[in-house]
């Protein structure tokens, strides 16, 4: 063949080739629906038009909550939109400190990003991007350069001092062990606790928006019956943080328990039990006021807090799946 012919040949096979961008466009949409992120990211490489469509956060919406959902919340969000802010306000001014709520999350990685460069899945590489899209905050989360508020079940690997609780924490993920480092805030003069291989499971979104510092206002002490499922604010001292620690509402000591005849839930005391502890441990049962509670305790058995009651089986059945093989003392 000679090299005019080739020549045609290609020109022609050219001019016959078709192009994503020509398909209807819900043909395209529904295959950018069924891209992975890794894939999202690639073809936004391919041309101007495909970024700006790759990019949408109707695409991300999905994959942000397929796999963030059940660890991300109002919390988390909240962070990332002062990151966000503070990098506009830097790139305004370098003067200055950090003021306000800003400062409350000082543990957050600093958020200098500009021109570096990412690796999301097994390959792919792309520039980070840094504004208030969808994506942004997915990669931020995916290559773990983003740190976000989330409370930890039985944390510093199920410790037994930390059996059956919750503390709140900031996380960062790991994609290539898919797991989470975690640090926890400094509990009176000790320094800030680190945590490796935190798996999925152990994570959850803060369910109240109580600072670990602060006492919840407990909503719930009215309605409390034996038998309910509850989580209590617990902190060894005054200078340590609370986390939240798993319990069950029980019946008074004079109460013979027949539901016929019990009259715990008119009465003011009630009873908290933590099955996890031995019955002669000084851990496994305590008594607050229902009409008047306010933080309780003493520096020997700790000081207990605010009072959520768990109202889905699905709390519960985290609880339950966590349960020590033996008893505590």
């Amino acid at each position: 063949m000679s090299s005019a012919s080739e020549a045609d040949n290609a020109e022609e096979s050219k001019e016959g080739a078709s192009s994503l961008l020509d398909l209807p466009e819900l043909a395209l949409e529904c295959i950018l629906e069924k891209l992975p992120p890794d894939g999202l990211l690639s073809m936004s490489g391919v041309c101007t038009a495909l970024r700006d469509r790759c990019r949408s956060d109707y695409f991300w919406d999905k994959h942000m909550k397929q796999k963030w959902d059940r660890v991300i919340g109002p919390s988390a969000y909240k962070v990332w939109q002062l990151c966000l802010a503070s990098r506009r306000d830097n790139g305004d001014s370098n003067q200055g400190k950090q003021k306000g709520l800003l400062r409350l999350f000082s543990l957050v990685w600093p958020c200098s990003w500009a021109g570096e460069k990412i690796n999301i899945g097994q390959d792919q590489t792309c520039s980070l991007p840094h504004d208030s899209s969808v994506m942004s905050w997915y990669i931020a989360l995916e290559t773990g350069r983003f740190w976000f508020p989330a409370q930890v079940y039985n944390r510093e690997n199920g410790h037994a001092g930390f059996m059956l609780s919750c503390y709140d924490a900031e996380l960062s993920y790991d994609f290539r062990t898919d797991a989470f480092r975690a640090r926890y805030p400094p509990h009176g003069r000790r320094a800030i606790a680190l945590e490796t291989g935190v798996t999925w499971e152990k994570l959850r979104s803060p369910p109240v928006d109580t600072s670990p510092h602060e006492l919840h206002q407990s909503d719930c002490l009215k309605d409390l019956c034996p038998g309910d499922h509850v989580e209590i604010q617990w902190r060894r001292n005054k200078e340590f943080p609370y986390g939240w620690w798993y319990g069950v509402v029980g019946h008074l000591e004079s109460c013979d328990r027949n539901e016929n005849y019990c009259r715990c839930p008119s009465s003011d005391a009630v009873v908290l039990e933590f099955n996890q502890y031995s019955a002669g441990s000084r851990w496994s049962r305590t008594t607050i006021d229902r009409r008047n509670h306010r933080e309780e305790g003493n520096e020997v058995d700790g000081f207990y807090g605010g009072i959520r009651k768990l109202k889905t089986d699905d709390e519960i059945s985290v609880w339950k799946r966590l349960w020590p093989t033996e008893l505590l003392e």
